[in-house]
């Protein structure tokens, strides 16, 4: 017998939920087949079977808290011979057995499908609740699959265990069970206000020179590089820039020390339908304008799909959050600890603005970088600011080094 634990889930990470298991006992897997995925506070881990056999216990139940190393499941060393398929079969049975007895409490069930009564079972139903659609009003999986997609269940009835579970309240509220992902984002921030001294300072930056670059090599960038050129490897450089120079916006308290990076390790915050996430892009101060606009929108791709590692969320030295692509005018980021400094980008707005004593109407942008004041000091933060704001509005300076 093969034992299944939780593998080593990445820096700072001791615990996850068992989020979905795709296999049953008694099912046959693969060596590398995908078991079971376990939702971090940061990201979805997908766990592999070790070995090809048939999967015989499932010690840690969708829904349950486990910690590292704790034992998911058991699985049998097999080739699916004949005598091993029987073997699953009985297992299988005996499974969907304590099932139903577990279900019914030793009442008749009519019947109902296994893995109907599975469901039932797991989201808490009644069978009197569900009419049934197989031979004899017999309650098939389908059924109780389109009752938890379409009605409107009653206060009390849990459809799922730790994700988004929803308990109807009445009609006009609903009531829905944080994920970890949220849960976690909502610690963090709070611990973020606890315990760094924040400060936000702005400043307001022309586009113009960068929106007539952009247009001017938009096509042939792509067609070189095959990926668009957009505004945020220009601030990931003007902010490489700006870090090295102002060293303290880019590192981090560690007990009575100060870590300086002589690295950037940029995080990119990403808006994805479970939440915000921050996947990092490594070593960005190396990276052309072309190799950052692929990572970038690589990485983005990934939060999206929920595909992100726990290596893609690690390591970020700073941090770039673009509220203008919601329409944002102004807001104060709030800092991604142990970071020390997080740029916010906003919306682009033209704006009447006095150049050499007249009146013009420029493309602008708010910017605003929210820092750790324990370590960064009001010039240092100042100064880091200007900085990007002379690199945004003469991109030539990133090609010569200012």
């Amino acid at each position: 017998m093969t034992e299944v634990r939780v593998p080593t889930l990445g820096e700072s990470v001791t615990e996850a939920t068992v989020a979905t298991w795709f296999k049953k006992v008694g099912d046959p897997v693969r060596v590398d087949e995908m078991l079971c995925e376990l939702e971090t506070d940061k990201v979805t881990v997908e766990v592999p079977s070790p070995i090809s056999g048939i999967l015989k216990e499932i010690n840690s139940v969708e829904g349950s808290t486990v910690g590292i190393d704790t034992l998911l499941a058991e699985i049998k060393e097999g080739n699916h011979s004949g005598l091993e398929i029987k073997e699953m079969e009985s297992i299988k049975n005996v499974h969907e057995e304590q099932l139903s007895e577990n279900f019914l409490k030793g009442g008749e069930n009519n019947g109902h499908a296994p893995s109907a009564i599975k469901l039932m079972t797991e989201n808490n139903l009644s069978p009197k609740e569900i009419k049934g659609t197989g031979r004899d009003g017999r309650i098939m999986k389908e059924d109780v699959k389109n009752i938890l997609e379409t009605a409107t269940l009653e206060k009390d009835k849990i459809i799922s265990k730790e994700k988004a579970s929803h308990i109807s309240i009445s009609g006009l509220e609903e009531r829905v069970r944080m994920t970890r992902l949220r849960k976690t984002i909502a610690e963090r921030l709070k611990t973020s206000q606890n315990t760094a001294a924040t400060l936000t300072t702005y400043n307001e930056v022309d586009m113009t020179e960068i929106i007539t670059l952009r247009n001017k090599y938009r096509e042939s960038f792509e067609v070189k590089h095959g990926v668009k050129l957009g505004f945020m490897s220009f601030f990931t450089k003007a902010c490489c820039h700006a870090l090295f120079e102002i060293p303290e916006v880019n590192s981090e308290i560690e007990d009575d020390y100060i870590i300086y990076k002589k690295y950037v390790n940029m995080g990119i915050a990403t808006g994805t339908s479970a939440g915000l996430v921050v996947p990092v892009v490594k070593n960005a101060q190396s990276l052309s304008f072309a190799d950052l606009e692929k990572a970038i929108s690589h990485k983005g791709k990934k939060a999206r799909e929920g595909n992100l590692t726990m290596d893609d969320m690690t390591g970020g030295s700073f941090t770039i959050s673009n509220g203008g692509v919601y329409g944002s005018l102004m807001s104060s980021p709030i800092l991604n600890p142990p970071q020390s400094g997080i740029l916010g980008m906003h919306k682009i707005e033209d704006r009447p603005i006095v150049i050499n004593g007249k009146i013009e109407i420029r493309p602008m942008m708010y910017l605003a970088l929210s820092y750790d004041h324990r370590i960064v000091d009001g010039k240092g933060a100042v100064t880091f600011l200007v900085r990007v704001k002379e690199a945004i509005e003469d991109p030539r300076r990133l090609l010569i080094d200012l």
